[in-house]
């Protein structure tokens, strides 16, 4: 019994198949460089053939230079007129000028200033076989059955070819950050690249002229229809501003201000002046009015003191006191003449206050006119100010009809200056671009550059070549060495069996005397038989090492060859297998198991007449129906299908096989069992169970990696029998190209002395 783990796969189903690797392998790369190396120098020789063909026919051509300036100084005029004194960006100016050159109407200029269309030399045909205009003349199929008239170009067609090859040979450069411009002409002749040259130059700045005059000659017109637009319209914003003040009563007084608002402004200022006059007759008013309410004799007031009554009363009441004081002193208060001082006081004391009431009275005359005068004013203000309210609100449309005023003019001033300008400009022939070198005559061809060229296209050469060889590489997911079938499969490699090519004319000869013997086969059959030192039997002999190490407790050991799709050498295989068993002294039995497709039954049993089908079906001993090979003593037992067989898969799986088995393992120490391909049947899944070992055969170089994975995947406990794989139908000569340092295809010619072929 196995082991669970026995039937987990050991294939990641996450691992690359293909050809990535993690990091740069250096011995990848030197082998993969060995292996495609022919492409690589077959297409870089091609490509350089074609390179050298193409200097070999190609016409030489001259290219002459000229430099032109252009002067920012004199371009402001036309921005002015056109963006109000902007200037353009300089980088888009100068990459304007570039395309400039290189439009078609300096083409059409130089082709009628230098009247190309009738030169000879600029009209000769290119006689270069990989020319563009070869080409298009080639790829034009409709000249090769059109008449000569259809195909004879009319005079405008030859202009217009004339300007597209002039403009095609142009080439325009920036020189650096600067504002010059170098301009170079190619052509087949060195003076008419010279003359072209100098005519580009010429043309531009006779544009240049030409488009600044047309500028300012359009922009002056312009100008002088808007500026009669500009001043109509200021006429009637004025007229309108005008009839809204006569309309609304808006009169100005002078510097802009209305009548209404200067009045406000007047009674404003009376009414303070109103307020403070009143605030003034109040203050004095409350003075006198305190002085008589506390009956001061002695309070200064302004206009007493301006009173001559006041003054003289104050008088006659200073003299009174002061004698009245000197007479009390001397004769005592009682003395009638004290007595008689002091009614006097009094009564000139009543007298001045009587004055001094007077003064208040008019005092309060005074503050009650002030007032009338500050509420009239007030009411004024209330009144002037209602008028400047309504007159602001209409002034509000007023300065909109003024500001639309105001723009209108401006607007008619500004353009009726600039129109000056531009008409001014038109008399001046100043251009914003000047020659700085003058084309000369090329001394020696521009194009083409012989070697460089050649190299090009090796290199061209080599780059396709190398895209080719990735690609090859790319698509190249077969197994090619051990190393690939461990890293992939995750499974020990056995070794490789080199190609061998059938030499044998009838592959099914048979001894006459010994009916029941195997045919003698092809070189594929007998390969070990004749070789039995050779490469291809070491393989099978570690084939058989690993068979015994892995059933070391069976007696005898049924082993299963399979593959993963048909032709991939499984039958050669199970052949050569079983044969080196039987020579090396096992009892070993072959049977071919592929009931469909025979494979080694055809190879060296294709006389039977009975087999397996009649083993299983008819229960027949075996012994009746195996063949023997005289030479190695190796027993065969065929699959003789005389008609095809829908239910392989079950009579492997039968009882019947069961018995056949049971049978053979009491008379052979080895059963080889060739059996059908994973993919396309499942009958080596049906008799998976009665394996003791499998042998997977994987064809060199032909069947890809993702394949043999999904085949083994879907037979988990196949794959879990399986010893070891076997690559198939190798091509010596390439294998080595396909040895990395390190591996064990590397020191190949170290053990190849070991082998021998012969």
């Amino acid at each position: 019994m196995l082991s669970p783990d026995k039937l987990t796969p050991r294939i990641d189903p996450s691992r690359d198949t293909g050809n990535d690797a993690d990091f740069i392998d250096f011995d990848k790369l030197i082998a993969i460089a060995r292996r495609q190396w022919r492409m690589v120098a077959a297409c870089g020789f091609a490509f350089a053939i074609l390179g050298i063909v193409y200097v070999l026919t190609s016409v030489p051509v001259y290219t002459a230079d000229t430099s032109v300036l252009i002067d920012r100084s004199d371009s402001q005029v036309i921005n002015q007129l056109a963006a109000f004194g902007q200037m353009d960006d300089d980088e888009g100016t100068v990459l304007s000028q570039v395309e400039l050159l290189k439009s078609d109407t300096i083409a059409y200029a130089v082709v009628d200033k230098l009247k190309l269309v009738d030169n000879p030399v600029f009209t000769a045909p290119k006689s270069s076989l990989f020319s563009v205009s070869t080409l298009k003349s080639f790829v034009n199929f409709r000249s090769w059955f059109a008449d000569d008239a259809a195909v004879a170009p009319d005079p405008e067609r030859k202009r217009r070819s004339a300007a597209e090859t002039v403009a095609g040979n142009i080439d325009v450069e920036r020189v650096g950050r600067s504002y010059v411009l170098d301009v170079s002409y190619t052509a087949q002749s060195p003076d008419l690249a010279r003359d072209i040259a100098a005519a580009i130059a010429d043309v531009y700045l006779v544009d240049k002229l030409n488009s600044k005059y047309e500028a300012t000659r359009r922009a002056g017109q312009w100008l002088q229809e808007r500026i009669e637009e500009l001043r109509q319209q200021a006429l009637d914003t004025d007229l309108a501003v005008q009839k809204f003040r006569g309309e609304h009563g808006l009169v100005e007084a002078g510097s802009g201000t209305l009548i209404s608002e200067q009045q406000l402004s007047e009674i404003n200022t009376q009414l303070i002046n109103a307020q403070a006059e009143t605030a003034k007759a109040e203050a004095r008013y409350a003075r006198v009015k305190s002085i008589i309410d506390a009956k001061q004799t002695d309070a200064i007031v302004t206009d007493v003191l301006d009173s001559s009554i006041s003054n003289d009363l104050r008088k006659k009441y200073l003299e009174a006191s002061k004698l009245e004081t000197e007479i009390e002193a001397r004769l005592g208060p009682d003395h009638v003449q004290a007595v008689r001082l002091r009614a006097e006081m009094e009564e000139y004391k009543r007298l001045m206050f009587d004055e001094l009431n007077r003064i208040a009275e008019s005092y309060q005359s005074e503050l009650q006119v002030a007032k009338s005068r500050e509420n009239s004013l007030r009411d004024s203000v209330t009144q002037a100010t209602g008028v400047a309210a309504t007159a602001g609100e209409t002034q509000v449309q007023l300065r909109e009809l003024e500001r639309t005023r105001d723009t209108y003019k401006n607007l008619y001033q500004s353009f009726l200056t600039r129109y000056q300008e531009a008409i001014q400009q038109q008399s001046f022939p100043i251009t914003a671009a000047r020659i700085i070198t003058t084309a000369e005559t090329p001394t020696k061809p521009s194009a083409p550059k012989r070697a460089l060229v050649v190299a090009f296209a090796m290199f061209v050469g080599c780059a396709f070549g190398s895209g080719i060889a990735a690609f090859r590489e790319f698509r190249d997911r077969f197994f090619r060495t051990g190393d690939d079938v461990r890293d992939v499969l995750d499974v020990e490699s056995l070794g490789v069996m080199p190609l061998i090519e059938n030499n044998v004319d009838d592959p099914t000869l048979v001894d006459p005397s010994n009916p029941r013997s195997i045919a003698r086969g092809g070189k594929t059959t007998t390969y070990v038989e004749e070789h039995p030192l050779s490469a291809f039997a070491e393989t099978l002999r570690s084939a058989k090492i690993a068979i015994d190490l892995s059933a070391a407790d069976q007696r005898c050991k049924v082993i299963g060859v399979v593959s993963s799709l048909p032709g991939e050498g499984k039958s050669t295989t199970s052949i050569n297998f079983a044969k080196l068993l039987a020579m090396q002294g096992a009892r070993c039995l072959l049977i071919d198991g592929d009931m469909r497709n025979p494979g080694a039954t055809r190879a060296i049993g294709r006389h039977a007449e009975a087999g397996l089908l009649e083993a299983i079906v008819d229960s027949r001993p075996l012994k009746d129906l195996i063949l023997l090979d005289p030479k190695t003593k190796l027993a065969f037992l065929p699959t003789v299908a005389r008609y095809r067989v829908p239910h392989s898969s079950e009579l492997l799986a039968s009882r019947g096989m069961d018995q056949l088995l049971e049978t053979a393992r009491q008379s052979f120490d080895y059963i080889i069992v060739d059996l059908p391909p994973l993919a396309p049947v499942v009958d080596a899944r049906a008799i998976n169970s009665k394996l003791d070992a499998v042998v997977f055969v994987i064809e060199w170089g032909k069947t890809s990696r993702k394949v043999v994975q999904s085949t083994l995947l879907s037979e988990p406990e196949l794959y879990a029998k399986c010893v070891g794989t076997i690559l198939t139908k190798v091509d010596p000569s390439q294998m080595k190209l396909y040895r990395t340092f390190g591996s064990s295809e590397y020191y190949y010619k170290r053990y190849s002395r070991y082998y021998t072929e012969s």
